[in-house]
């Protein structure tokens, strides 16, 4: 079933006549349109893009099964004009991207009896479900995340900061075909490594001393993303100790995750066993996400999330240690979920706290 197909099947279960697209995100994995600016129009035999002279050439490189309607004015005045003509009655919009604003004009421009429906994340649940064309895409993506991360491990050396080492991270994944990162790149070092969220600095790495990176290309659109955790010089006991804890934690998540599981139950499976070892304080967010065309998408692996991961999902499974004062460990896969497990499309090496 195609991605058009889809949306209109949950249209039809709320009832509504048309819908109106304007997160980026959505109109790329509808349309194929990597523009970002503009809107999409869809009813049960309709389909419509809009956008303005900047991407009229770019659309007819890149959107199929769309008509393109050329903006000539402002964005929701077209859409409002467009929407009268079409005389649809319960049109649905995305509730999380139009603003309060954006949807006074609206209702202002179009007649009274259109109704604008909110429709919640009509799209974004639709694109919990990778296809084959994704998976691809999302394989590729972090395949060149493992390979600008083997380069980049060669840079790190005693008094490298962490800025260098994030910088040339990004120009690795350029190097080996990504279009730009996924997210901004995140280093943390010694001390920093109790960050799970660090911008990399201008502190310089010492010997001794843990580095996680995390970080991912992007490709296509598709967002990748990994995190691994060594150690310059030789690794103390500590250290050790709680490289193994994470790791165990996250092997026995991998081990267990497949689909119809609750994502909440995952997370459990790293979660107790990290709490069993005396760290549960220390390890405070959640398993792992979902990924695509955006970083972060659902279902996740979380203490909170009550829905099953279903089969053709693509989600990290990434726990980590962080103790206030010493440093941190993350160790970060990422990995398609299947009916009887997963199938990991991260092979940079983790089984060993690796000294450099």
């Amino acid at each position: 079933m195609d991605r058009l197909t889809k949306l209109r099947e949950a249209m039809q279960k709320m009832d509504l006549d048309g819908m109106l697209i304007t997160a980026p995100q959505n109109q790329r994995y509808l349309s194929g349109f990597s523009g970002g600016e503009g809107a999409l129009l869809i009813g049960a035999d309709t389909a419509v893009i809009v956008t303005d002279f900047r991407y009229w050439e770019q659309v007819a490189q890149e959107v199929k099964a769309f008509t393109l309607h050329k903006q000539t004015e402002k964005l929701l005045p077209t859409i409002a004009r467009l929407l009268t003509e079409m005389k649809w009655r319960r049109i649905g919009f995305e509730s999380a991207q139009v603003t309060f604003g954006e949807y006074q004009l609206l209702r202002e421009l179009i007649p009274a009896g259109q109704e604008l429906i909110p429709a919640g994340e009509m799209v974004a649940e639709i694109r919990w479900i990778k296809d084959a064309e994704e998976i691809e895409l999302l394989a590729q993506a972090e395949a060149i995340t493992d390979r600008a991360w083997q380069a980049t491990m060669q840079l790190i050396k005693a008094g490298v900061q962490e800025r260098e080492l994030a910088l040339e991270f990004d120009y690795q994944i350029r190097k080996n075909g990504a279009e730009g990162n996924s997210f901004t790149t995140i280093v943390a070092s010694g001390f920093r490594g109790a960050l799970p969220h660090a911008s990399a600095s201008s502190k310089t790495i010492a010997p001794g001393e843990l580095v996680t990176l995390d970080g991912g290309a992007l490709y296509h659109g598709y967002c990748a993303d990994l995190t691994r955790t060594v150690v310059l010089g030789k690794a103390d006991p500590k250290q050790h100790e709680v490289y193994q804890t994470v790791l165990e934690a996250q092997e026995r998540a991998l081990k267990v995750l497949r689909a119809g599981m609750i994502g909440s139950k995952v997370d459990a499976v790293a979660r107790d066993y990290i709490a069993g070892r005396g760290y549960g304080a220390n390890f405070g967010h959640g398993l792992g996400h979902s990924v695509g065309l955006q970083i972060h998408e659902e279902p996740r692996l979380s203490l909170t999330e009550t829905h099953e991961i279903p089969v053709g999902a693509v989600i990290t499974v990434e726990p980590g240690i962080y103790l206030p004062g010493w440093g941190g460990v993350r160790i970060e896969d990422l990995v398609v979920v299947e009916t009887d497990g997963i199938r990991n499309l991260t092979n940079s090496p983790k089984q060993n706290l690796i000294e450099l």
